[in-house]
């Protein structure tokens, strides 16, 4: 009898698909799983052996919306997804992409929008892009030591500015030639055609360029018009993939349209994934609608899903660098200075603190900030007698300031070195409990890869599952643990058409052991951690490592015991997954399985 890589012994295993879990021993064989018995798998000259008593065996997990089309160059382990079970990764999202854009139009691109310091976008694209179309990059991406799967989206703003350049995409009177109209439709045909999982896009207005010539205008796909959008829809329409897109929210017809574009009428539905359903501070009615209208235009034809991310929307930030201050006009205004003496200047200024406090004040129109100063705490400063207050605590101790004020001159006096941090959303737990079960939502947003200094989501999977399970045990279950892990697994990778997210007979072998006593206060700690890649930039990270007992990709084991195997970052383990195709096996060398042992 052929013997097994790995054996997995006694754990309660999930499938993905919802079904009730059960206690099995998993055998693992060239990276499938060979074995699913009630009985003991023989262990002769098996490499590995992990008893899993008391533990949980589930499908790898996918993470449907990341930023790391920059990381996966430079460090394409991507160690900080493996590490919390994440064995699938989507690139590619909110219209930004690497496939076609040089170094510095990605490095504008990505820059401020994703905050990824623009030099290194631009040395990690420069030094690494040896390809021309989609073909060639999935070849390039094979060819690094990929630590998870990986699948992807096209960009939509990657496209158009490779196309128009970006100077020419991001004006509003410039439209594509119908030379240039063709390149985009060309390059989307030959991204499904190498298994892409759709096109993203993005209409949100507050994502702003970086660099000189076009910064602080909005991403290329904008300004694209409706005629420009519906022929490259079309081709996702016929090809039954995915369109990611982000509506503009402070125009309810785009939000509308956005929604509904999803419907076939007469011809093909569009399968569409929203940005996003989440529970705002700034507006807690809004999320009553989401849910109601995803149901309705699925009840009439249509393929819709909210993305939503499952647990509280924290996010940290140095001073004022932050995304949601580009929401508003006076909070743009100091980010597109760069320069610090100047962006000073500005905000010692009278006049602009005046409009400031107007805007902030404002209650009319759609936000993603509360824009509430007494709600955002204070974790590190110099002046040590600030910390652990609100900015408009310390106004109230300086005599009565405005919030803005006493926000604005901590600014002022210490830079970068003044760290706070606020919950913009995904506050209410029972309201997360409701979006949690509901059919128009899928579990995804993480952001992975992008906003380094400002929020850490790499664990959110775990989050949800520790939610689901202290429910259960409390005695007010509000789903199964089988319907918690389908969510997370099979029900993505089935509507995204990736070969991953099962646990079955034959499937590749991506799996994840979870101690499900540690799924506890530890996910929610603070955590940094340098990335070596951007120059020891030091970025929010999870840390949980009790919860994941073992991490495989293709059969081969990448974390345990929250320790990263000698294989990560030096041996592929990943691949790319191309859409609606089943994956093939990955051959594993004698001496690769040998040096894991």
């Amino acid at each position: 009898m052929v013997s097994f890589d790995t054996i997995i012994n006694n754990g309660r295993w999930f499938d993905g698909s919802g079904a009730p879990s059960a206690v099995r021993n998993i055998g693992i064989r060239n990276g499938h799983v060979a074995a699913i018995s009630t009985a003991d798998l023989d262990e002769t000259d098996c490499r590995r052996v992990i008893d899993a008593t008391g533990q949980w065996v589930l499908p790898g997990m996918l993470d449907i919306h990341t930023h790391y089309d920059v990381e996966v160059l430079v460090g394409p382990a991507l160690t900080e997804s493996l590490r919390h079970g994440v064995t699938t990764v989507m690139l590619g999202s909110c219209s930004l992409s690497t496939v076609h854009v040089d170094g510095v139009d990605a490095g504008d691109i990505f820059g401020r929008v994703e905050a990824i310091p623009r030099e290194h976008v631009i040395g990690a694209v420069d030094t690494h892009k040896t390809w021309t179309n989609c073909e060639e990059y999935i070849a390039a991406l094979e060819a690094r030591p990929l630590g998870p799967n990986v699948a992807a989206f096209i960009g939509h703003s990657d496209m158009r500015a490779a196309t128009m350049g970006l100077d020419r995409a991001t004006q509003k009177r410039q439209r594509p030639t119908r030379r240039e109209q063709a390149q985009m439709e060309q390059w989307l045909d030959e991204a499904l055609r190498a298994g892409f999982v759709g096109m993203s896009s993005q209409q949100l207005l507050f994502d702003k360029l970086d660099g000189e010539v076009c910064r602080s205008r909005t991403l290329p796909s904008t300004y694209a018009r409706p005629r420009e959008l519906r022929r490259l829809k079309s081709k996702l329409r016929r090809t039954g993939r995915v369109l990611q897109s982000g509506p503009d929210i402070e125009n309810p017809l785009n939000l509308g349209s956005q929604v509904f574009q999803s419907l076939g009428i007469f011809r093909n539905p569009l399968k569409t994934s929203l940005l996003s359903a989440a529970d705002v501070k700034s507006n807690p009615y809004a999320i009553k609608l989401l849910g109601p209208l995803a149901r309705l235009v699925n009840r009439l034809g249509g393929n819709f899903r909210w993305q939503h991310l499952p647990v509280p929307f924290e996010v940290y930030a140095d001073g004022i660098d932050l995304v949601v201050f580009e929401e508003f006009g006076a909070g743009a205004a100091a980010l597109h200075l760069r320069d610090e003496v100047e962006r000073n200047e500005l905000l010692r200024d009278e006049a602009y603190r005046r409009e400031f406090r107007k805007q902030y004040e404002s209650k009319f129109g759609m936000r993603v900030w509360q824009r509430d100063f007494f709600d955002a705490e204070i974790v590190a400063c110099p002046d040590e007698s600030v910390v652990g207050k609100s900015f408009g605590q310390v106004g109230l101790d300086r005599g009565g300031l405005h919030p803005v004020d006493a926000f604005l001159d901590l600014v002022l006096e210490h830079g970068t070195a003044l760290r706070w941090r606020t919950t913009i959303s995904n506050h209410r737990p029972e309201v997360l409990k409701k979006l949690a079960r509901d059919p128009g939502i899928q579990m995804g947003f993480s952001d992975a890869g992008a906003h380094l200094r400002n929020m850490a989501f790499y664990n959110m999977n775990l989050r949800l599952l520790r939610h689901v399970h202290e429910a259960q045990q409390a005695g007010s279950p509000f789903m199964t643990v089988e319907q918690a892990v389908h969510r997370l697994t099979g029900e993505l990778a089935d509507w995204y058409r990736i070969d991953a997210g099962h646990l079955r007979m034959g499937d590749r072998a991506d799996i994840v052991v979870i101690d499900p006593e540690r799924l506890d206060e530890s996910l929610q700690a603070y955590a940094e951690s340098p990335v070596e890649q951007y120059g020891g930039l030091s970025r929010m990270v999870n840390r949980n490592d009790d919860t994941v007992r073992a991490v495989f990709v293709a059969g081969r084991a990448v974390f345990l015991d929250g320790e990263p195997t000698d294989v990560v970052g030096a041996q592929r383990t990943g691949r790319f997954l191309r859409a609606a195709h089943k994956a093939p096996a990955q051959a594993i060398q004698e001496s690769e399985l040998s040096s894991v042992s």
